[in-house]
């Protein structure tokens, strides 16, 4: 992850509730007490260390030399959470195995802050898995493909 997505979760493990709700659902807290217990590298220039989240590493190196050294190394599943800018550069690095998508049945135009594909290269994407979680949740996880050219049909 990156500084910014790191502070708001090391917030969320540190206690700090999200604007709008008084607690924590369970279900929620259950995930935070899960990721706190998850190793994490955070890629920053602008936090410092001793990084306060249980598990936290932090690297200052370039992130995509940094993933390329983990995914030759083997150390294991790695996964981005949130951090745009990070998921991009690996993307058009061709380090991204899987791309999983979760969708929430909610559409946030009014308070919406970014759109998260915007800076984006052109992708396709292959199917691999799906599933729906409570009849509303979809998680689908895609191989992607990043296009050396506009889709057809696409103008340029």
């Amino acid at each position: 992850m990156g500084a910014n997505t790191y502070r708001l979760m090391s917030g969320f493990a540190a206690g700090e509730v999200p604007s709008g709700q008084d607690e924590f659902r369970p279900e929620e807290e259950a995930s935070v007490d899960e990721l706190t217990q998850a190793s994490k590298v955070v890629f920053s220039s602008s936090l410092e260390e001793p990084l306060t989240w249980a598990n936290s590493t932090l690297v200052r190196d370039d992130a995509v030399e940094a993933v390329r050294v983990m995914k030759s190394s083997g150390s294991g599943l790695l996964s981005t959470i949130g951090s745009l800018s990070l998921c991009r550069s690996l993307l058009r690095a061709g380090l991204v195995d899987r791309f999983r998508v979760v969708m929430f049945p909610v559409i946030t135009g009014a308070t919406g802050a970014e759109r998260i594909y915007d800076g984006y290269p052109d992708v396709a994407l292959e199917m691999i898995e799906h599933r729906t979680f409570d009849g509303r949740i979809q998680l689908v996880e895609y191989k992607p493909r990043v296009l050396e050219h506009p889709p057809l049909g696409v103008p340029a």
